[in-house]
């Protein structure tokens, strides 16, 4: 009999590709969806959080829970309105289903959650990061806490837990390379800033391939920081793009300024880096398809 994977935010960049990896290993997925909506080979069940409503029979046929489900960080202002949705996109869902699996009988064997480097701030500068770091201070530090906080509350009802800490994902559909890649495309890309602020980034393949090692592997518990081995300053990233896509750089870098009057305080995303270790998976038999930047982006660009 074929096992379960019940994914909530699955219709979103990472959700939708880990389907398709999903499906090919020879899973069911099932998605938690506020949503009433019909998707290929996926069985939706509805929710809303907000309101505390789920259906009970998307847990007890979860045979492994993958919680993908958040607002975007980078998808509006920062409004203290935005910021509250932020957080509570995050945390509400995961309350609720702690909540109905302390109630009902399941059958789940492990529950990987999404979280990010965020945890340790949004700017660290060359300080080596690994999973053992402190928190930071600032608002995605205070996010990616409350986000473990609720994945919590899932491990205390007795579920083998995985949190992975989600670095700059890279894909051709979505996310942060398409917009880095535009400009350059057209011959008016440049650094941001001083360029000089760490990337640790991700192929968008080998985090759903971590996501699936989390939930096969019964010896994988607890915080694991999902970046590839080479970071990169957002200057070289800027390079490599336009080294891939054979376009010149020659306009100075885009002055901080210039992107605070844009973006307000989210302006802060994209001026600041961090240098993250993936220590922990060093450790286990994890191995990268995409272990550097020329490989990754010449995978994501040239297709």
């Amino acid at each position: 009999m074929k096992q379960n994977v019940l994914i909530t935010g699955g219709t979103g960049l990472i959700g939708t590709r880990l389907t398709e990896m999903l499906l090919e290993k020879g899973y069911e997925v099932s998605y938690l969806s506020r949503r009433n909506e019909t998707i290929p080979n996926v069985k939706v069940y509805q929710w809303n959080p907000a309101k505390g409503e789920l259906d009970h029979e998307a847990l007890e046929n979860a045979d492994f829970l993958i919680n993908l489900a958040g607002a975007g960080i980078a998808d509006a202002r920062w409004t203290a309105a935005r910021k509250q949705e932020i957080i509570q996109s995050r945390t509400l869902g995961l309350s609720l289903i702690a909540n109905r699996l302390q109630s009902r009988r399941f059958k789940l064997k492990a529950f990987v959650a999404a979280s990010a480097i965020g945890f340790y701030g949004a700017d660290t500068g060359d300080e080596h990061l690994d999973e053992t770091h402190r928190s930071g201070l600032d608002f995605l530090a205070h996010v990616t806490r409350q986000w473990e906080t609720a994945s919590e509350l899932v491990q205390n009802v007795g579920i083998r837990t995985v949190a992975l800490r989600i670095g700059i994902v890279l894909s051709a559909k979505g996310g942060a390379l398409p917009k880095i890649a535009l400009p350059v495309r057209y011959g008016v890309g440049a650094p941001l800033a001083s360029g000089q602020q760490w990337t640790s980034w991700i192929h968008i393949d080998d985090l759903c391939r971590l996501f699936i090692a989390g939930i096969e592997n019964p010896d994988w518990s607890g915080t694991y920081n999902a970046v590839a081995p080479t970071p990169v300053t957002n200057a070289a990233l800027t390079r490599h793009i336009a080294d891939v896509l054979k376009r010149p750089l020659w306009l100075p870098n885009i002055p901080a300024f210039i992107l605070f009057l844009m973006y307000g305080e989210l302006a802060r995303v994209v001026l600041s880096g961090n240098y993250v270790v993936n220590r922990r998976l060093q450790l286990t038999n994890f191995e990268y398809q995409f272990e550097n930047i020329d490989n990754a982006l010449e995978h994501l660009l040239m297709v």
